[in-house]
């Protein structure tokens, strides 16, 4: 049910505050949308992540099939620990002419709005795509007065270009970084 006091949100029926998706504007070039992801999404969001990881646990040496086996339980193990710990996030698969290209799952109810995860398929990767897409969320953000953050690790080739959008390293945790940019006049979280 939309919230008439705040434009863009709508009240879930657990009770919290959920805003609609952030606005396609640098990424509506691209033709792009977004749509919550649903239970039938399962699969395609199964596939992308391998697609991300791969290279990373192909350093494993394991056989094809032990390889195909560990990621699909890394994503699994992924997919449960960000809906029990990020309970209130959106969760987006980006399409592009109705087809799905990418998931962003995006979670605006703590201090900043924090990227949770973004993944775009292969051939889609390195077309300004993924940087249109954080254009808009930071856009969004910033309207609103509020940092957002990403964790990265720290050899992910896509740190670049959070440098280029602002973010700045504000911590580590083991193999991970904490990036964020501040939304105008503010101060770090």
């Amino acid at each position: 049910k939309a919230d008439p006091a705040r434009p863009g949100s709508a009240w879930c029926a657990d009770g919290h505050l959920q805003r609609m998706a952030p606005p396609l504007i640098a990424a509506a070039a691209f033709g792009l949308a977004y749509r919550p992801m649903t239970d039938a999404d399962l699969p395609f969001v199964e596939a992308l992540f391998p697609s991300t990881r791969a290279e990373e646990f192909a350093l494993t040496g394991l056989a094809p099939e032990q390889l195909q086996a560990l990621l699909a339980q890394q994503h699994k193990a992924q997919h449960h620990h960000y809906r029990l710990h990020h309970c209130a996030a959106e969760w987006l698969i980006v399409e592009r002419e109705g087809e799905p290209i990418g998931r962003l799952y995006l979670d605006r109810s703590g201090e900043s709005d924090r990227v949770i995860d973004i993944s775009l398929v292969a051939e889609a990767r390195g077309q300004g795509i993924g940087g249109a897409i954080l254009a808009d969320v930071i856009a969004d953000a910033e309207d609103r007065q509020r940092a957002v953050s990403i964790h990265v690790e720290m050899r992910n080739p896509a740190r670049r270009l959070y440098e280029r959008l602002g973010f700045a390293i504000v911590g580590e945790a083991g193999l991970y970084l904490r990036m964020e940019r501040l939304a105008r006049g503010g101060t770090t979280v």
